[in-house]
């Protein structure tokens, strides 16, 4: 990384400033020429203060803060002024700069999966950082890790501090992150995108986290996110980036309220949000006329887990008992929190995963009981896309090749032209030009990248979508557009639709059915009306309550009373109601029987012991 001064003048008014950015600039060359990622970007944050940074991908956002701690590639150019308690930072050696990091600047990683070192207990590299920067011998700084885990709320601390990080959960993972970030007491925490890809529960207990962590320490905070919910219930001033550029900033409640940039407005407007239920909403249809086209009975998937040295083998119930059937043109939100079994289910539905025991039946044909070439013959109708978008296409194909695909397999009449013909339609049909044929993944968007999946689900013209987390990575605006586009294939074609999904306001919006799925168990199944309305079971009016809205007046209240806690282990699911050690209502009984499968008015059905005194 390249550093290029310009002078600035430090005012008397920014003695109070823990970080002023003033002109910065960031551009990287490239053998295509020199592209700007951020352009004269002015931002400061004072101590006990939350700056939160919105925008679009591609905004500017993350690159603006890479930059001041050193963190870009060396084609990066970086001009202006970025200064911390007064000491400037680009020019900064990369000594100074290591001293800093860590320390007293703290830095939390969109993914903390790539982000933590695979091969090192989460123990270890807590306490690498206080040996490192505070000399604490490794006794002491592991007695510290400890305590950290215990303030970011980790359970059982002492057993986390021993395991790896893919032993660990999303949101513990994201804990372990902050519990680095904060283990020297920095003056200063960047955290970007810190609940991207997590389920509601999980951003509200983390968001949680950083609004206490703010109020008792009285550190200065950058949060950097595509989620207004997130910024209304955490900062106290926003700035607002498109293109590389500020172009607004001001209080949370201004911006929120009364934004006067028409992108902001645009922002705000589209910002997902739950709507208020009434009659007049999506349309439910009528169910007891039309046969299931899709029919899930009893099926239940799990994994045998071998012990890790000597010892018995344990079966892990991923899906458990779960029914459902979707008729043709209808749609079925399927949500919970990580570790449901969402996406297991949805594999099982299209038999990617053979399940323990059930029955999938497709159009009156028992998938689990046909040939594996006659099975092959039906995925035709059966197309999946998968939740991320660039790790499912494959690296070193080009678009059109990735788009073909399905074509070449399925329909062999069709020669090269006609394929190019058919690929160009499918591009363009979800809003792609015909010219990105010739690109790769890696030189797409996200937002691009998803499309390309949802091309080549779609080129086939399938009779059954299953939609894996679909825009989970991707930031409000281009989640909109793919919803939309979905909404537009559905009504097309007519094609049934499964919507994997933690974001339940996206599925209130696209799915006429809802399922609720806890640790592998159905807790409830009711018209998205209806449950948006009035959830029976308690653990869906915990989701509904955690979904995070664009307002500064009541997100923080919301925030305050999220969920503790994680699902427990799988591996060992409570008694009775697996739901009840986290029930707010639970009742002996919930402890000693597992709770009836209840239909209740027809088309709804519940698994709660107490739904009816609620």
């Amino acid at each position: 990384m390249r550093w290029i001064p310009v002078s600035a003048e430090v005012t008397p008014a920014d003695a109070g400033q823990v970080l002023r950015l003033c002109g910065l600039s960031v551009s990287f060359a490239t053998p295509a020429g020199v592209v700007s990622a951020a352009q004269d970007v002015n931002l400061h944050v004072a101590r006990g203060e939350c700056l939160g940074v919105v925008g679009e991908s591609g905004a500017g956002k993350s690159v603006s803060f890479l930059a001041l701690l050193g963190l870009l590639p060396p084609n990066a150019r970086v001009r202006g002024q970025a200064q911390f308690r007064g000491a400037e930072l680009l020019s900064a050696g990369p000594r100074a700069l290591e001293r800093l990091r860590g320390a007293a600047i703290g830095m939390v990683f969109q993914d903390p999966m790539t982000s933590l070192t695979p091969h090192l207990r989460v123990g270890e590299q807590i306490a690498e950082v206080l040996v490192r920067h505070r000399g604490l011998s490794w006794a002491a700084a592991r007695a510290r890790a400890q305590e950290l885990l215990r303030r970011v709320q980790v359970t059982d601390p002492a057993r986390r501090m021993g395991q790896y990080p893919h032993e660990l959960s999303g949101g513990m993972r994201q804990r372990v992150m902050i519990a680095i970030a904060l283990a020297c007491e920095p003056q200063l925490l960047i955290a970007d995108e810190p609940t991207t890809s997590l389920d509601v529960t999980i951003q509200a207990q983390i968001l949680a986290l950083l609004a206490q962590l703010k109020r008792e320490q009285g550190m200065a905070m950058v949060l950097i996110t595509h989620d207004l919910g997130a910024v209304a219930g955490v900062a106290d001033r926003v700035a607002v980036m498109r293109a590389g550029r500020v172009i607004e900033t001001g209080p949370v409640a201004a911006i929120l309220k009364a934004p006067s940039d028409p992108y902001t407005q645009a922002l705000v407007r589209n910002a997902p949000r739950l709507e208020e239920p009434t009659s007049a909403g999506v349309a439910q249809p009528a169910r007891g006329q039309q046969a299931a086209a899709l029919t899930l009975t009893d099926v239940s998937v799990g994994f045998t887990v071998r012990a890790r040295w000597f010892g018995q083998s344990t079966v892990l119930a991923a899906v458990n008992g779960v029914s459902f059937g979707l008729r043709a043109g209808e749609s079925l939100g399927v949500v919970g929190e990580s570790g449901a079994g969402k996406s297991t289910l949805a594999r099982a539905a299209l038999q990617l995963l053979k399940p323990s025991s059930g029955r999938v039946v497709w159009m009156g044909t028992a998938l689990g009981e046909v040939p594996a070439r006659e099975l092959r013959a039906l995925r035709r109708d059966l197309q999946i896309i998968f939740q991320d978008p660039l790790g499912s296409l494959d690296p070193r194909r080009t678009v059109g090749e990735i788009v073909a695909e399905p074509l070449q397999v399925h329909v062999s009449g069709l020669d090269a032209r006609a394929r190019e013909v058919e690929v160009a339609a499918a591009l363009l049909r979800v809003g792609l030009p015909a010219s990105l044929g010739g690109r790769y993944p890696h030189e797409l968007s996200g937002g691009e990248c998803q499309r390309v999946g949802i091309a080549r689900a779609m080129i086939l013209k399938p009779r059954l979508l299953v939609c894996d987390e679909p825009v989970s990575a991707l930031d409000t605006p281009t989640q909109q557009q793919i919803v939309s586009l979905l909404a537009e294939l559905k009504h097309a074609s007519g094609l049934s639709l499964v919507f994997v999904s933690h974001n339940l306001a996206l599925v209130q919006r696209l799915c006429e059915r809802v399922l609720v799925l806890y640790l592998g168990r159905m807790m409830e199944l009711a018209p998205a009306q209806l449950l948006y309305a009035r959830p029976l079971h308690p653990y869906t009016r915990e989701l509904i309550s955690a979904v995070p809205i664009p307002d500064p007046d009541l997100q923080p209240a919301r925030l305050a009373r999220a969920l503790p806690g994680e699902p427990p282990s799988p591996l060992n699911p409570p008694s009775g109601c697996v739901y009840r050690t986290r029930c707010p209502h639970a009742a002996a009984v919930c402890q000693e029987r597992v709770p009836a499968w209840e239909e209740v008015n027809g088309d709804r059905h519940v698994a709660c012991h107490r739904w009816r005194e609620l």
